[in-house]
C-alpha cells in the first residue's frame, strides 16, 4: 500500500503486521572500558507504534540507540531492526530507517535545500520532487533556499527531520526531537511526529526528557534505569498502574505511617498523595482513618502523570 504525499507522489506506507517488532534487543549489553553502560537490555518496539524511550542522562538510552542504528557495537546480546541482524546485515536493516541521532551537522554556509542534496548522496540520489516533499512535509517550505546559518533552533530541527525522511522510511529513530525548543517549537514537532505517524504510518522511536510530551506522543513506553529495562508496555497501563487517593489531613506524615502499618498503601508522594494497595477501596482508607483519630478534610481521585509515574519507578 502507498500514501500520497503533499505533492501526490507516493510514500511507503510502514504496512508491516502489528504483530512485527521492528526493534528488537534481546539480552543487549554494552560495557566502554569496564563501565557497564547497558546491562542484559531486552525491548521490543511493535510496528505502528510511537515508542518513547525513558531514562536519566547516563542511563543508556543513546548507548542502546546507537547500537540500533550501528553506530556502537554490543559486548554481548542480538540487535534486530527490521527483522535483520544489524551487526551482520547493518545495510540491510537501516535501509528503510531514518534517524535523528546526537546533534545533526549541517553546512552553515549553504541553504537547507543543498545540505538535503548532499545528504542524500550518502544513502541515494534524491529527486527535486521527493525534496520538495519531505521540505513540505517538515514545514520548511519558503526557507529551503535560505542559508542555514540563519535558521532558528526549531528550523534546524525541522531540517533534521526532513533529512530523516529522505529514504522513505518505515521506521523513524528520534534521539531528544525537542531538545532545546522553546514551547511554541515543541508544540510544532509534536503535531508534525503525530502527522507522520497517522498519514504516512510510521513506526516512531523516540528518546526524550520531555515526560509531558512522551504522554501526548508516545503509545508504548519503554524505562531505563542504570542500563537495565525497569518498565515496558503500554503508556495507558503506566498511567494505570497505580490507584491514587488525595487525602488532606492534619498531619500527612502521621496518616502516611498508620495507613502503611494497616496494610492499606503501598506508597506515598508530595506530601498529599497514597497509592492503595491492590483490592483496597477508598472508603475503606476514609474508615480506618476517622476510626484511627485523624481529621480528614479532603479525600478525591488523583490522576496519575507519566511524571508521577517514571520518578516512583526511579524511587524504587
Amino acid at each position: 500500500m502507498r500514501v500520497t504525499g503533499p505533492s501526490g507522489s507516493s510514500f511507503a506506507e510502514g504496512a508491516s503486521p502489528r504483530s512485527n517488532r521492528l526493534i528488537e534487543l534481546r539480552g543487549v549489553t554494552k560495557r566502554f572500558r569496564g563501565r557497564l553502560a547497558v546491562d542484559d537490555l531486552t525491548l521490543e518496539v511493535p510496528a505502528g507504534e510511537i515508542y518513547g524511550l525513558l531514562g536519566h542522562n547516563g542511563a543508556g538510552k543513546s548507548t542502546a540507540i546507537g547500537m540500533m542504528l550501528g553506530q556502537v557495537w554490543p559486548t554481548r546480546g542480538e540487535v534486530r531492526v527490521c527483522g535483520h541482524d544489524v551487526m551482520l546485515r547493518r545495510t540491510l536493516a537501516l535501509r528503510q530507517v531514518g534517524a535523528i541521532f546526537e546533534s545533526p551537522a549541517f553546512y552553515d554556509y549553504l541553504s537547507g535545500w543543498r545540505n538535503l542534496e548532499i545528504l542524500s548522496h550518502y544513502t541515494a540520489p534524491t529527486s527535486r520532487q521527493r525534496l520538495q516533499e519531505v521540505i513540505d512535509w517538515v514545514g520548511l517550505t519558503g526557507r529551503e533556499r535560505s542559508i542555514v546559518r540563519t535558521y532558528s533552533h526549531g528550523m534546524r530541527a525541522r531540517l533534521a527531520l526532513a533529512q530523516a525522511l529522505l529514504p522513505q522510511p518505515t521506521l523513524l529513530i528520534l534521539d531528544e526531537p525537542g531538545d532545546g525548543l522553546d514551547p511554541e517549537g515543541i508544540h510544532e514537532m509534536r503535531e508534525t511526529i503525530l502527522r507522520l505517524h497517522r498519514e504516512l504510518g510510521l513506526t516512531i522511536l523516540l528518546s526524550s526528557h520531555l515526560l509531558n510530551e512522551v504522554e501526548q506522543l508516545c503509545t508504548q513506553i519503554g524505562v531505563i534505569r542504570k542500563g537495565r529495562k525497569v518498565f515496558e508496555g503500554p503508556t495507558a497501563h503506566a498511567l494505570q498502574s497505580r490507584n491514587w487517593l488525595r487525602i488532606t489531613v492534619p498531619d500527612f506524615a502521621a496518616a502516611d505511617r498508620f495507613l502503611r502499618q494497616e496494610g492499606l498503601i503501598d506508597e506515598s508522594r508530595d506530601g498529599r498523595c497514597v497509592a492503595m494497595s491492590e483490592g483496597i477501596r477508598s472508603d475503606v482508607i476514609i474508615r480506618r482513618l476517622v476510626e484511627g483519630g485523624f481529621q480528614v478534610s479532603e479525600v478525591a481521585r488523583d490522576e496519575q502523570t507519566l511524571e508521577d509515574f517514571y520518578l516512583s519507578l526511579m524511587r524504587r
